[in-house]
């Protein structure tokens, strides 16, 4: 990624539709909650997100959601998003999911994609995926990371998807506790871990894992800044003031939106470089 000649990088975009595989509209009514949730329907294609960022010099992550054993439904594949990060390496990388219920064969499959694809970290989001981020069944995935040193983004607090269902869809809020991280972060200290989102209602202890834990760290995805609580931007502005990533949530939230209310959230002039750019580069092993 030439980030010198970048204005910020986004820590967290989505892959919302493949052009590799037909559409998969099992289950659905996921989508549908989740667009009268965040009150956007939206879901560009890969390219209409990358042509949509490199208009304006915005660099970007992207991933999906492999939530196959919890919600049946075919993910995009891994590949798709590798393929396009290769061929636009200027200013996208890919970060790969695999769910944590494919064990060894996950493991396998990280493996693989490190080696062969060029994949620079990885997305899980334990509520959707349906598991503690500390169950051992996940570790052989979580080893393979931590051997090559690469982040790893966790979905924390609450959850979109599921929102207003029946039961919430049967997806559990508390698997996405950021205190399960901890055991993690301990176990794997070459992995970077990454929190995603101001992680209601559990943001205190999200601030103190980070603060314990100098492996973990958090983006700001999925939030207006306008409405982040305030002691987290009294973190990001002092203790935690290196460790604190600029993410939108893309499609969800724009990152013009983001920007934009970021200018007005009380952040402190002399940290906002650090969280819309020179955290990712040190993150992603740019510099």
């Amino acid at each position: 990624m030439d980030h010198q000649n970048l204005i910020a990088i986004d820590i967290h975009t989505h892959a919302e539709v493949s052009c590799w595989n037909p559409f998969d509209n099992y289950g659905e009514e996921y989508d549908r909650a989740a667009d009268k949730y965040f009150r956007n329907s939206r879901r560009p294609t890969i390219q209409e997100t990358i042509d949509y960022y490199r208009e304006r010099k915005i660099g970007l992550v992207m991933f999906t959601v492999d939530s196959e054993s919890q919600l049946g439904r075919r993910r995009i594949p891994n590949e798709e998003i590798a393929e396009a990060a290769q061929k636009n390496s200027d200013m996208m990388m890919c970060f790969a999911s695999i769910d944590p219920h494919k064990g060894k064969m996950g493991a396998r499959e990280a493996e693989r994609l490190i080696k062969e694809h060029g994949v620079k970290g990885f997305k899980f989001h334990p509520t959707v995926q349906g598991y503690h981020p500390y169950d051992k069944m996940a570790w052989p995935i979580y080893e393979v990371i931590n051997a090559h040193k690469l982040p790893a983004i966790f979905h924390t607090g609450h959850s979109g998807i599921g929102s207003g269902m029946r039961c919430g869809g049967g997806l559990r809020l508390e698997y996405s506790n950021p205190m399960h991280l901890d055991d993690v972060a301990i176990s794997f200290p070459d992995m970077q871990i990454v929190m995603a989102h101001p992680s209601f209602p559990w943001q205190d202890e999200a601030l103190s894992v980070a603060t314990h834990k100098p492996n973990v760290w958090i983006d700001l995805s999925g939030w207006s800044p306008k409405y982040f609580p305030k002691q987290l931007v009294q973190y990001a502005n002092t203790l935690l003031k290196d460790r604190v990533l600029f993410g939108s949530d893309y499609p969800l939230i724009t990152p013009e939106r983001w920007m934009k209310d970021f200018e007005e959230a009380g952040f402190k002039p002399e940290v906002m470089p650090g969280i819309l750019k020179g955290n990712a580069v040190r993150l992603l092993g740019l510099a």
